[in-house]
């Protein structure tokens, strides 16, 4: 519990034992009514339930037994005729209210405690046994808390055993709204700052918005994400451990299952927990948003046609629309052709990304710019498609057709989608955030959307006669066009170079660097004898394949670690969950942002807006931490935390005032944005 929250509790209690003395006993609490009520009658040596009815006044709530971060539950002070025993109070299932940065358990709505109340065996038949209990809580506002006090009092009455009375109907719904019993033992596995669930449940069973509510207090960081993820008829539950708090050796608790307000008791044993599942979130709310999601991912794929990272596979759709203007049918069908291989390129990426995910892996969208051996194919690709347009050679970039074919057309929408879908842009970083908590089939409607998105600019040219007359008619001046485009494609390849050595090391990048070298050299030679007008397609094919065997057999025993990055302006260091936790349990203001090589979109704001002397300045004179989650390498820790805030890939960039909620920051960055940060929060 942070500190100030833990003054705030203290003087909250010490508030509470002097009303004791100077509020009258008889005197009514004002914001939450409280009533006792017994459920009928019972036999001397039996057990009656007592209700105690809370009815908050709108707008102020009152506490679960383990309140949060702050408040208070109900304390008793019975007063019972001899031989009488009261047991545990039992709580309906609470909900979640967050408050300045502080989770809270709370009823907002009238809510009942139960109690069972054991007879004296001695009880005499037909008698009445007066109850009376001392209770005191806390009620309170999103601003303000009141301790409160009341005297309730109520009777029972003594039945002969055997006898039957009728009892109050109210107390079944009561009963009702109290969490079942789980039945079977849950498995606990602690693992550095992380706690570890195994919950037996049906895995038929509906979880909307499910929640752990800890028996025990300061066992957990109460407003740290919870994560998740079914396999089978299990449920795994990822908790974040309070700071300073010993692993557990058991653990209690209540798991919400859903808005209504269901929910199981269960208790937890150290034993194995598997890892992996399908996560689970709040799949109702984002399929009832399916229509705005899916525009999202529309406008996302249209933006990505102006993010820098997508701007050299321009090169390969500008050649492309130029020839577009030739017929009506060609255009046509190239552009069919082109929008069918983007589309399917991002329905294909997100399909084993979602299959990927369910069995195990902790990866994100873009993830294929994390895998070196991947790189270094796209560094050969680029190779070869800046060899073509520098005019070495005549071949399909980077197809199996003739330049400006239906074939080729699709083969360069494949690539422009591998290579652009890593640049998450504003509108699309919420669909495909969505897309990790979707069904399989909706996600999958996503993932086509933005593919379709992407390929919208040139799909709309090659059908729409009136836009295809505005391009300029086809001449001499393509062949300069395809000279001058050959120099951004270079510069992609040179970046490649430089990202395989930040994804498998410097060995490897020059490995890389080779194979390409190889391959230009060998698309020259082809192009000397196309120009000759002899034939090169058995030996090309053969010297292909052999560059692609020999990288096959080098390249993975030559992958290793990049080496150190400079430091850079502004000082950060590595973000963890721990981290984050030590620097928000301090009161510090945390300023964390995730980025990777591969991401322009990210380089682009760390040199506009992170690296800077104003940014430095002012972060130094707040007392901003700083975090620096680097993806540029597959790395689980950041991947859960990127699910957590609901992003699929890079940027991200997330503010924590001291005590505040974590606020998601937009995905293009100002320098005064950043440097604002600090005034805005005091």
């Amino acid at each position: 519990m942070p500190g100030y929250a833990r003054f705030f509790a203290i003087w909250c209690q010490a508030l509470l034992l002097a009303a004791a003395f100077v509020v009258p006993a008889r005197a009514a609490p004002t914001h939450i009514a409280a009533s006792l009520v017994a459920e009928g009658a019972a036999a001397p040596g039996k057990t009656v339930t007592l209700a105690f009815v809370m009815r908050p006044e709108k707008g102020w709530h009152g506490y679960w037994k383990n309140p949060g971060d702050a408040g208070f539950g109900m304390t008793l002070d019975w007063a019972l005729p001899e031989g009488a025993s009261a047991g545990t109070l039992l709580y309906p299932v609470p909900h979640t209210l967050v408050i300045a940065g502080l989770m809270n358990h709370v009823y907002e709505e009238d809510y009942v405690l139960l109690a069972p109340l054991t007879l004296p065996a001695n009880a005499v038949p037909g008698s009445r046994l007066p109850v009376r209990v001392k209770a005191d809580w806390l009620a309170c506002t999103d601003k303000i808390c009141v301790p409160e006090r009341a005297e309730l009092a109520t009777e029972v009455v003594v039945s002969a055993p055997g006898t039957m009375t009728p009892p109050d109907p109210r107390f079944d719904g009561w009963r009702a709204k109290l969490p079942a019993p789980l039945g079977s033992v849950a498995m606990l596995a602690a693992e550095g700052q992380s706690i570890r669930l195994g919950i037996p449940l049906p895995r038929g069973l509906d979880l909307q918005q499910p929640h752990v509510f800890a028996d025990a207090d300061r066992v957990v960081a109460y407003g740290a994400a919870q994560e998740f993820r079914r396999k089978g008829d299990l449920l795994i539950v990822t908790l974040t451990r309070a700071p300073n708090a010993a692993a557990p050796q058991a653990f209690s608790g209540l798991l919400r299952l859903n808005r209504a307000g269901d929910g199981v008791e269960f208790a937890a044993r150290p034993g194995p927990v598997p890892t992996g599942g399908e996560l689970v979130g709040s799949k109702q709310d984002a399929g009832g948003n399916l229509a705005l999601l899916v525009l999202a991912a529309l406008a996302g794929g249209l933006l990505l046609n102006v993010m820098p990272c997508v701007f050299p596979i321009l090169s390969l759709k500008a050649l492309s629309l130029a020839r577009a203007g030739e017929s009506e049918a060609e255009a046509r069908a190239e552009g069919l052709a082109y929008s069918a291989g983007v589309v399917l390129a991002c329905s294909a990426l997100g399909a084993l990304m979602l299959a990927l995910r369910a069995g195990g892996s902790e990866i994100g969208w873009a993830f294929q710019l994390q895998e070196p051996g991947v790189v270094a194919v796209l560094l050969l690709v680029a190779a070869a498609v800046t060899a073509n347009l520098a005019g070495l050679y005549e071949f399909a970039v980077p197809g199996f057709a003739r330049a400006g074919s239906p074939q080729g057309a699709f083969a360069t929408g494949l690539l422009a989608a591998f290579v652009a879908t890593p640049c998450t842009g504003p509108f699309m970083a919420a669909a495909m955030g969505a897309a990790l908590l979707l069904p399989a089939a909706q996600a999958m409607v996503l993932f086509a959307a933005l593919g379709l998105g992407l390929a919208l600019p040139f799909l709309a040219i090659a059908l729409v006669p009136p836009l295809r007359r505005l391009l300029p008619r086809p001449g001499a001046w393509m062949n300069r066009l395809r000279m001058i485009m050959a120099v951004p494609m270079g510069l992609t390849t040179l970046a490649l170079v430089w990202l395989a050595s930040r994804v498998g090391g410097m060995g490897f990048a020059g490995l890389a660097l080779g194979l390409a070298l190889a391959l230009v050299a060998l698309l020259e030679w082809t192009g000397s004898r196309q120009r000759r007008g002899l034939s090169a397609l058995v030996p090309t094919s053969a010297g292909i394949a052999a560059i692609a065997a020999l990288g096959a057999v080098v390249l993975p025993q030559h992958v290793s670690a990049p080496a150190a990055e400079t430091a850079g302006l502004l000082p950060s260091a590595p973000f963890s969950a721990e981290a984050l936790a030590r620097a928000r349990a301090a009161g510090k203001p945390v300023f964390a942002y995730f980025t990777a090589d591969w991401c322009l979109t990210c380089k682009v704001n760390e040199q506009v807006a992170i690296e800077r002397a104003e940014t430095r300045d002012a972060f130094a004179r707040a007392g901003v931490v700083v975090l620096r989650g680097d993806w540029t390498r597959r790395d689980p820790a950041i991947t859960r935390y990127l699910a957590e805030q609901g992003a699929a890939g890079v940027p991200l960039y997330v503010w924590y005032a001291p005590g505040g909620a974590a606020e998601t920051l937009p995905q293009l960055l100002t320098p005064d944005l950043l440097t604002g940060l600090p005034a805005k929060n005091r």
